[in-house]
């Protein structure tokens, strides 16, 4: 039998992607094949593209970067039951072992066997023309939701899972220090959940114009006036809960004095190095200080908000890309950073 070929997208080096020919994975019999439609860049592509490292270590190169996608299922195994040939859908990139203790009770984010795309050890990406995933984690999108919003349902589902483990909800006074992709998501979760009494904080005009767009009520431009001073002169008390989604030393390091007593901080962002956290001053307040990994158990809950208008995660796109442009799409996503929120690729 003659092995069927599709392109993928190769990064062979720091800031090195090409396009070659590569076999179709054989499809299991509890799988599906999607050919995939868009893939959105995440800020972990873009530094493990930029930077070529994983830590302190090389990346293991050649990988396949991107996990968040949606397409079209054109094959199914033959224990697949629910997802049928010609549907859309979605696919959550994060496939679990099932039988550990964190898996059974429902955390399966934190099973320390998860196989999720384009993250160690194996980095199988979904930069590709078409992607095998396992029926379970693989969620059909209703006739009134895109390809294009599908994609989007990872990264709101990083937001919407910071503030469920912040409580987030109507009557909570919240800052959203970082309105990049996952600070704007966060500040959708919340005003999904309910919340109104939001101020996001960033060193970008035109993130901050995005950000009341999407229904902040205050906002503070880092470049322009302190930010721990301006919030506090409104809001002497601090806030309930102070969301960190910059993955900044300066903006985590801030959240204890933002904070007001038996708040929350909810650490989103990625932040690398030593951070000079004041304990003293939290340990006074009695604070929660909550991380996210992830996200667990919400795709569905999340592509029915999108299908029933009470999220609009597309308005985060700012820039797109055809698959055979790959190598700029992520030189541009890259090089700007101030302008660039999301880049989305289209593959078919």
């Amino acid at each position: 039998m003659e092995k069927r070929k599709q392109e993928v997208a190769w990064l062979k080096g720091r800031a090195q992607l090409e396009i070659l020919e590569a076999q179709l994975e054989p499809i299991p019999d509890d799988a599906v094949m999607v050919k995939i439609e868009e893939i959105g860049i995440c800020g972990s592509d873009s530094y493990f593209f930029e930077s070529g490292m994983i830590g302190d270590a090389a990346l293991p190169f050649p990988i396949v970067l991107g996990h968040e996608c949606a397409g079209t299922v054109v094959e199914i195994g033959s224990a697949v039951t629910k997802v049928k040939l010609g549907e859309r859908v979605c696919l959550e990139p994060g496939i679990p072992c099932g039988k550990c203790a964190y898996c059974m009770t429902g955390r399966y984010n934190l099973c320390q066997a998860v196989d999720f795309m384009a993250a160690p050890p194996d980095f199988h990406g979904c930069l590709k023309k078409y992607v095998v995933h396992p029926e379970k984690f693989t969620f059909k999108l209703p006739e009134n939701v895109s390809t294009l919003e599908g994609t989007m349902i990872e990264p709101l589902s990083v937001g919407y899972h910071a503030t469920c483990r912040a409580n987030a909800g109507y009557g909570k006074k919240i800052i959203i220090l970082g309105a990049g992709c996952i600070g704007l998501m966060t500040l959708m979760s919340c005003r999904l959940m309910g919340a109104d009494d939001i101020t996001v904080v960033d060193l970008y005009e035109n993130r901050l114009e995005k950000a009341r767009e999407l229904g902040a009520k205050t906002v503070i431009c880092a470049n322009k006036k302190d930010t721990v001073e301006t919030y506090l002169e409104t809001n002497p008390d601090g806030a309930d809960i102070v969301f960190e989604s910059a993955g900044s030393v300066a903006t985590t390091r801030q959240s204890a004095s933002l904070v007001r007593p038996g708040g929350n901080i909810v650490l989103v962002g990625n932040t690398h190095g030593d951070v000079p956290f004041d304990f003293f001053e939290i340990m006074n307040k009695e604070v929660d200080i909550k991380c996210v990994f992830r996200y667990r158990n919400c795709y569905q809950e999340l592509i029915d908000a999108v299908s029933q208008g009470l999220v609009h995660p597309l308005k985060v796109i700012t820039n797109e890309f055809d698959f055979t442009d790959v190598q700029n799409a992520f030189m541009t996503t890259c090089r700007d950073k101030q302008n660039i929120i999301k880049s989305i690729i289209h593959v078919n």
